[in-house]
This record gives C-alpha cells, sequence and structure tokens, in this order.
C-alpha cells in the first residue's frame, strides 16, 4: 500500500506515512471496501474543501455522488453524521478525545455494531487527515496523553498505549491487602477486576500515572477506603468499581473518561461530592444509587443520559449543571435540586451557592 500524498510505501502497522507524515487508511473486517472508501473521502476533502472548512450539509450531498457505487456504506456515513458524530469531533480539541468520544456515542446512542463504529472513524479520521488505530479484538489499544507532571509547561506527547501491556491482578494486589495507605509506583495501566475487592484495611490508595482502566468491583466492598487518587491518564472505570466503598469521600473523576457505568459508586454512603468532567456522556443504573450524604455533583453539558434510578436514595442532593442541559431537564422530571449556570460560563468554579 502506498501513501496518497508521497506515494511512499506504507508499513503495515504504520499510523502514519514515516516519509511525509499523512495518516494511512486502514482496512476494517467485514468492509471490504473501506480502503477505497477511505480513499475516495480524501479526495471529496481535496477536491471540495481543500481551501474552505468543511460544511456538513456540503459534504452529505457530495456523500452520495462519490460514494454512488458503495450505497450501503454511503447511509452508515450519512446516518452517523446527522447523529452530529462529525461536528463533535469538530469541537473537541483533543483528538484523541475527541475519537473515543465518538467511538461512545456510536456504540451507546446509534447503537451500532462495534466493526460498523471501527469502519466509520477510520473513514471521517482519514478524512480530516487524524491519525487512527482501530480496536481489534480483546487487544485494544487506548490513546491517551501522557506528560511528565514535573513539566507541566511543556508540550504533551501523545501516544497509543495497550492497556493489557501491564495489568495488576488480583494476585498481585495480595502484597498490599493489610496496607493503609498504598501507593503503586509500577506502571500498571490496568487493574483488572475483583483485584481489591473486600481490603478492609485500605484507608488511601494513590494509583500510578500510567494507569487507563480499572475494571468492574476492583474495590468493592472496601469500606474503610476515603481518599482515592485516579490519574489523569484513566479513561476506563468499569462497572461496580468502587461499590460498597462506604467510607469514600469524595472523587475528582479525570478528563477523558467517557461514562459512568451502572453501580459505579453504588452504597458509598460517605461520598459527599463528584466531579463529573465534560468528557463523560451517561451515567448508568444505580451510578450513584444509596449515596446518603451526597451533597453535590457537576455534571457537564456532555452528558446525554443519566438512568433514572442513578441518583435514587441520595435524599441531600444538589446538581450543578447548565441551564437547559439534558441533566437539568432531569433534575426537573426527577424532583431533584439543582442549581444552574448560563451556558458559556465554568461549571465548577462559578460562585452560585
Amino acid at each position: 500500500m502506498q501513501c496518497e500524498i508521497c506515494y511512499s510505501e506504507l508499513n503495515e502497522n504504520a499510523l502514519s506515512c514515516s516519509n511525509c507524515g499523512a495518516p494511512v487508511p486502514h482496512a476494517i473486517e467485514g468492509f471490504d471496501n473501506s480502503l477505497k472508501i477511505q480513499s475516495l473521502l480524501y479526495n471529496l476533502v481535496i477536491e471540495n474543501f481543500s481551501t474552505k472548512p468543511i460544511v456538513v450539509r456540503n459534504l452529505k450531498a457530495l456523500l452520495m455522488d462519490y460514494l454512488a457505487d458503495y450505497r450501503a456504506e454511503c447511509r452508515l456515513l450519512i446516518y452517523t453524521i446527522n447523529a452530529g458524530v462529525l461536528q463533535n469531533m469538530f469541537v473537541e480539541e483533543d483528538r484523541n478525545i475527541a475519537i473515543m468520544r465518538a467511538r461512545s456515542f456510536l456504540i451507546n446512542e446509534c447503537f451500532i455494531s462495534d466493526k460498523a463504529v471501527e469502519f466509520v472513524l477510520a473513514c471521517l479520521t482519514y478524512m480530516l487527515k487524524w491519525e487512527f488505530t482501530p480496536l481489534k479484538g480483546d487487544n485494544k489499544p487506548v490513546a491517551v496523553q501522557t506528560a511528565d507532571p514535573v513539566q507541566e509547561n511543556q508540550p504533551k506527547i501523545h501516544k497509543t498505549v495497550n492497556i493489557d501491556s501491564l495489568v495488576l491482578r488480583p494476585i498481585d494486589a495480595l502484597k498490599y491487602k493489610l496496607m493503609k495507605n498504598i501507593v503503586i509506583n509500577k506502571e500498571y495501566t490496568k487493574i483488572e477486576a475483583f483485584a481489591f475487592d473486600k481490603f478492609t484495611s485500605m484507608k488511601s490508595i494513590k494509583l500510578p500515572l500510567t494507569l487507563v482502566a480499572i475494571e468492574e468491583y476492583a474495590f468493592s466492598g472496601c469500606k474503610h477506603l476515603r481518599s482515592v487518587e485516579l490519574p489523569p491518564s484513566l479513561r476506563i472505570i468499569r462497572h461496580g468499581a468502587f461499590d460498597q466503598c462506604s467510607e469514600l469521600e469524595s472523587i475528582k473523576i479525570p478528563h477523558g473518561v467517557l461514562e459512568i457505568e451502572d453501580n459505579t459508586f453504588l452504597g458509598c454512603l460517605s461520598l459527599s461530592m463528584a466531579d463529573i468532567p465534560p468528557t463523560v456522556t451517561s451515567i448508568g443504573v444505580q451510578a450513584f444509587s444509596n449515596c446518603e450524604k451526597l451533597s453535590l455533583v457537576y455534571i457537564p453539558d456532555s452528558v446525554k443520559f443519566i438512568d433514572e434510578n442513578a441518583f435514587v436514595f441520595c435524599p441531600n442532593l444538589t446538581v450543578k449543571c447548565y441551564e437547559n442541559s439534558y441533566a437539568h431537564k432531569y433534575c426537573l422530571t426527577h424532583n431533584i435540586n439543582c442549581k444552574t449556570v448560563s451556558m458559556g460560563m465554568d461549571l465548577y468554579n462559578s460562585l452560585i451557592f
């Protein structure tokens, strides 16, 4: 396969051309014409939007012409564009996060199959000249930003991390079983399911800056856990991860996490405040149920789904959100006290209490 820009030969697993830096197309399983369609989309942009911004309305019309021989794929792309995926990718400054949010939205809100999602993302990113790594089976690379915390003013380095490159398993966690204040220095990328389940001695834990995923029920039943430092590299928190952590007092979810899954903080009786970043799009079933002391939750405009039981048995809850947002309407429907700020204001720092 050759680069469309400089016609250099491309390495099989390359994300971009080693000669000119242009992104490479990706063959997607189940879509035999994926490479051809990506090439056509590249030509569409070069011929029509090389000197002006992409106008979505015009793009959809042009797709019908350029992909006339690929009607099924064309309908799929137009469907996703109509759902707002491309527009949302435009406004997100971080391309890695834009792709992750688009993937989550297509799967959870548009109910598109995993392979179809990868096809859509391969097409849209190649059209936009963005680097893209499709997910393949269980070996799922997650794009994260890494930066040396001592060098905060230096440009951030983007790299693709395989979340399974170094997994902390239950057997690895055993050495921390009787510790109260845990600091994990080893560069783990994932904490396996139930790894710290019912570690009742634990009072605090500091997780490594390389961590990408916390699997289901990883810290469930840690009833004396009061403080947990979630690193900025974190992107995935699976269901029930902190279920029944009854002394956990507050939680700041890192920017880049896409959803709060079912039962994530169920029964965290002492939890008083939760800070949800503007990358989260959904809050699942009983995510904060039975958090008796929960008094303040920040819910950004990015959240487009909240399960009806997400905040049951939270008698002291006040939600801080944007006026007329999904969260605002949710609070009105479910009789939850809320304080709103106008769109454009800083949700997290505005003084309205």
